[in-house]
């Protein structure tokens, strides 16, 4: 087994359930970590035997792009679509934080953490 990490992707989205959050829109910070079988690729130079982190990467941007009043709707939809389009991996953890949250106070960011493995 092996892991694929892709790490700080920044995007502007509109998620959270105030109002002004759907309107104005915020920064967010996507992180994705991903377990599947790289030994076939590693021996095989080719990227049909990988989890491709260009795909990987467009996903997120898709399923940020769909506004949510919850964090945790968009990571499932991004480990729902994972699962479902790459059948290499088994197991994704996805990181979504909302930088600078309108939250009454000083806050870098939240961030919720989710993960799941692939069904038998």
């Amino acid at each position: 087994m092996g892991i694929i990490k892709v790490e700080n992707i920044r995007v502007f989205a509109y998620h959270g359930c105030l109002k002004e959050e759907t309107k104005i829109g915020s920064d967010y910070r996507v992180d994705l970590e991903v377990e599947a079988n790289l030994q076939p690729s590693a021996k095989t130079d080719n990227l049909a035997d990988t989890v491709d982190y260009v795909f990987l990467n467009r996903i997120i941007k898709e399923e940020m792009a769909k506004a949510s009043h919850l964090l945790e709707t968009v990571a499932r939809r991004i480990l729902d679509r994972i699962f479902k389009e790459d059948k290499l991996v088994t197991k994704a953890t996805v990181w979504v934080s909302k930088l600078n949250p309108p939250i009454g106070g000083d806050v870098a960011k939240v961030t919720i953490k989710m993960t799941d493995k692939r069904k038998k």
